[in-house]
């Protein structure tokens, strides 16, 4: 069973900005249904979506980043409301966040990027 030593509060993203979506370099890696509805959501067929907004590493696909005040943001990251512009239709990576397998062993660095979580 995948035990998290961590709750999250997910009322605090109202105030956080964003900080999940920015940082260090990484991939949000896209299934084909994930690529199906967010270019539904987004209005555009599936070749369109691709081109303007996933890039592709090795066999797999991931969302593009773009700059933001000298880091790198998602793509969908709305630098005006500092929150995620296609948060109906975001990838389950996104939705499973903070809830990775990687945090169980790197907490201080998930502190650091979100103030929702808290030890139990």
């Amino acid at each position: 069973m995948n035990k998290f030593d961590f709750k999250f509060d997910s009322f605090k993203c109202e105030i956080c900005g964003g900080k999940c979506c920015i940082g260090e370099s990484g991939f949000i890696w896209l299934t084909p249904d994930e690529i199906k509805n967010l270019a539904e959501f987004l209005g555009i067929n599936i070749q369109k979506f691709k081109e303007i907004y996933t890039q592709k590493i090795g066999v797999r696909i991931s969302l593009k980043e773009k700059e933001y005040n000298d880091e790198l943001a998602c793509i969908f990251f709305d630098e005006i409301k500092k929150n995620c512009s296609v948060y109906e239709a975001r990838p389950n990576q996104c939705k499973s966040f903070p809830f990775w397998d990687y945090f169980k062993e790197n907490y201080e660095e998930l502190e650091k990027e979100c103030i929702g979580v808290m030890r139990c």
